[in-house]
């Protein structure tokens, strides 16, 4: 159940994991193993070097990456298995022609977790849906993205680093 957290940590969730440039990073670690630190700009050539720092600063920061002397940038525990959810995500989205049946993998994980994300608020705004269907239990599309949120909740859970929000700064 989201209950767990609330609608702004959802919110600060779907949108941290779903960032193209952190997709690109965690599923190119994924893929290929630890990245050297002077190599990263050349093999993720399609990212500028701020949306390369932040990806890199916000992988680290929420525990997915870590820098490794003499090997490099690779996944941690929590980037591994958020990588295993990009698949499943990838694969759903492919399996259903979403969002178009042509799309590239970070265009898949971004509409579905949009699409998680509404499904959330539904929940949060409902009250209590079950977290493997929720109120998902029509069609096979839609069971199927109701385990993917069930998947999408357990990884959150697993790693509350990524919906901590920051505490508010003192007044003056």
């Amino acid at each position: 159940m989201t209950t767990l957290f609330t609608s702004a940590e959802l919110d600060k969730a779907i949108v941290l994991l779903a960032s193209p440039p952190l997709v690109r990073l965690i599923t190119e670690i994924d893929d290929n193993g630890a990245i050297p630190p002077r190599r990263l700009a050349g093999i993720l050539h399609n990212l500028s070097p701020h949306h390369l720092r932040c990806a890199v600063e916000t992988g680290r920061v929420h525990g997915l990456v870590r820098s490794v002397p003499g090997v490099g940038l690779e996944l941690t525990e929590a980037g591994s298995a958020l990588a295993d959810l990009y698949d499943a995500t990838a694969r759903w989205a492919r399996r259903h022609n979403c969002p178009e049946p042509v799309s590239d993998f970070g265009s898949r994980v971004r509409h579905t977790f949009d699409l998680l994300a509404a499904s959330l608020a539904t929940e949060q705004a409902e009250g209590s849906a079950s977290p493997s269907t929720g109120s998902l239990s029509g069609s096979g599309r839609e069971r199927d993205l109701g385990v993917l949120r069930a998947l999408l909740i357990q990884w959150m859970t697993s790693n509350p680093q990524v919906t901590a929000l920051p505490e508010p700064e003192p007044t003056a």
